[in-house]
Parts: C-alpha cells; sequence; structure tokens
C-alpha cells in the first residue's frame, strides 16, 4: 500500500476530505521521525513501537573483488509490532484474509 493509497483509504473510513486526511497522516508519520531524531521512543499500544538501534561497525567483504572493508558503525530506526498488531495479522493469515481485515474491525486498541 502506498501513501497515496492509505490517504484514500483513511479519508473514506473518517469521512475527511483527501488533503486533510494527507496533512494528518503525513503531521503523525514526521511526528514519529522527529522523535526518533531526538533520541525518543514512540509506542502506540496495541500497534507497536519505534525506537533506534545502534549497530557497531564491522568488516565486510567486497563480493566483486574479495577486500575486507570496514563499515562504520550506525543508528537505524526499528519497528517492533504489538500483541494487538500481530493477533490481527495472525489471525487474518489462519482465516486466509491476505489483509487481515476481519480481525482488525473486532480489535479494539
Amino acid at each position: 500500500m502506498t501513501k497515496a493509497e492509505l490517504v484514500d483509504q483513511v479519508a473514506e473510513t473518517v469521512q475527511l476530505p483527501k488533503s486533510k486526511t494527507e496533512a494528518v497522516i503525513t503531521g503523525f508519520l514526521q511526528a514519529i521521525m522527529e522523535a526518533l531524531h531526538e533520541g525518543n521512543k514512540v509506542e502506540l499500544r496495541g500497534f507497536g513501537s519505534f525506537r533506534l538501534r545502534h549497530r557497531q561497525g564491522r568488516a565486510v567483504r567486497n563480493p566483486r573483488t574479495g577486500a575486507t572493508i570496514q563499515t562504520p558503525a550506525k543508528t537505524v530506526p526499528a519497528f517492533t509490532p504489538g500483541k494487538a498488531f500481530k493477533e490481527t495479522v495472525q489471525a487474518g493469515a489462519a482465516a486466509g484474509d491476505t489483509h487481515g481485515l476481519a480481525a482488525y474491525k473486532q480489535t479494539t486498541f
């Protein structure tokens, strides 16, 4: 699903114009990115949490030349799904519902 498709689906569900829905979704995503940039964890109960993970630098091999290269340490964003999120996906997969929508509509966050 693309961001445009998400905006269309949410706009239809909440009965708001697409422009306002896009502004809300963009603001929501921007707030998550800013919180992570500041070093904070973002936790959405039932959905999941976003946090930063620190990766150590390591030696890797260039497959083309075989030379060993040292990669620098870096910080990467990570998402951990919440319990309700996992249950919704599992229930949808078990029932053959590839989108998990039937279980999602029954789940309250």
